[in-house]
């Protein structure tokens, strides 16, 4: 089984904690439920999942409330995210209180095996749906924000035209689209600023043909994020010096963060980005005299963390189960990839 046990919770007793299972096939569809009749929020849609019992662990309660709820026995899960939610208080058509407000910490894991095929045992609809097309709805409010997060690919990768010619990185950036590439940094701080931007446009421009996405790199755009939509890019990813001088996230823009501390972590979580990029995990060139985390550091710093976090630092694509237990969404290269 691929877990990590969480040891030294702190459990309040004033939240409800619960464990929430992505289950999620080899093709992207994930399984969601519709609350029945007679239970609080009846029709709204959720990821299965379930109250974390007195004495027992995350991974404990999600193994049991899938069996219980789904018939499902769970071979394989990933930790995922943490994410706390405050309820409002519900009323039903007459008035009367349906459900009192709460406060609740979901400990979302992404399930990758399983035995048995799910059923509905508590009486309640399933649907294996597209995160970034949802045929149902309305989503249960704490698990929306859930989907963006599972839009983003598992691979992010960083352009490395400082080592490669011109010719010889779009040769193996086409590949790479070929072979299901999503998610590119163009990061080329040698560039002038004109340089930067008729290289980000070629980028840009390939990458759309495969509907990838591609993020400027906040210090190649030197303040200017309305670079973003003048290039047609997807978002922007800032520097950890950049996102600390930042006071709120650049408006509708997809936006991911570089971070090498707790406090930048917390600080990207604070403004609400929509990812981040933790590093170094292993020893890399670009950070030659950073002290790597290791495995160990890398997963302490991002416990019960609320967003999608990428492993950086002499990854390779091997490396990404290893990221995936350790709680990474997934790993993010420069080098390593264009080899």
């Amino acid at each position: 089984m691929i877990a990590i046990a969480t040891s030294d919770r702190v459990v309040t007793s004033n939240i409800i904690e619960a464990a929430v299972g992505i289950i999620q096939h080899k093709n992207g569809l994930v399984l969601l439920a519709e609350r029945p009749v007679g239970k609080p929020w009846s029709g709204y849609w959720e990821f299965p999942g379930g109250k974390v019992e007195t004495n027992e662990t995350p991974e404990q309660a999600l193994k049991r409330e899938l069996h219980e709820e789904l018939g499902i026995t769970v071979n394989a899960f990933y930790p995922w995210l943490t994410r706390s939610f405050d309820y409002p208080a519900k009323y039903d058509s007459s008035g009367h209180l349906e459900s009192p407000a709460k406060t609740v910490k979901l400990y979302f894991f992404i399930v990758v095996a399983w035995q048995g095929e799910p059923s509905g045992l508590e009486k309640q609809t399933l649907s294996w749906q597209n995160p970034q097309q949802l045929s149902v709805s309305p989503m249960l409010p704490a698990n929306a924000p859930i989907l963006d997060a599972l839009s983003l690919a598992p691979i992010y990768a960083i352009t490395n035209l400082n080592e490669m010619s011109e010719e010889l990185f779009f040769k193996h950036l086409k590949i790479a689209l070929d072979n299901g590439l999503q998610i590119i940094q163009v990061r080329e701080k040698q560039l002038s600023s004109a340089a930067y931007q008729l290289f980000a446009k070629r980028v840009i421009e390939l990458a759309s043909t495969y509907n990838a996405k591609v993020f400027l790199n906040s210090s190649c755009v030197h303040g200017d994020f309305n670079l973003v939509s003048k290039l047609n890019a997807s978002g922007l990813h800032l520097t950890g010096e950049d996102l600390m001088h930042l006071e709120f996230r650049p408006g509708n823009l997809l936006c991911g963060a570089s971070c090498h501390s707790a406090e930048q972590l917390g600080y990207a979580e604070k403004l609400g980005l929509d990812f981040v990029v933790l590093s170094p995990v292993m020893p890399t060139r670009s950070h030659a005299n950073a002290i790597p985390l290791g495995w160990d550091g890398f997963t302490e710093l991002i416990k019960d963390y609320a967003l999608p976090v990428y492993a950086l630092g002499g990854m390779q694509v091997s490396d990404l189960n290893e990221a995936r237990v350790h709680g990474a969404h997934g790993i993010a290269m420069q080098r390593g990839f264009w080899i």
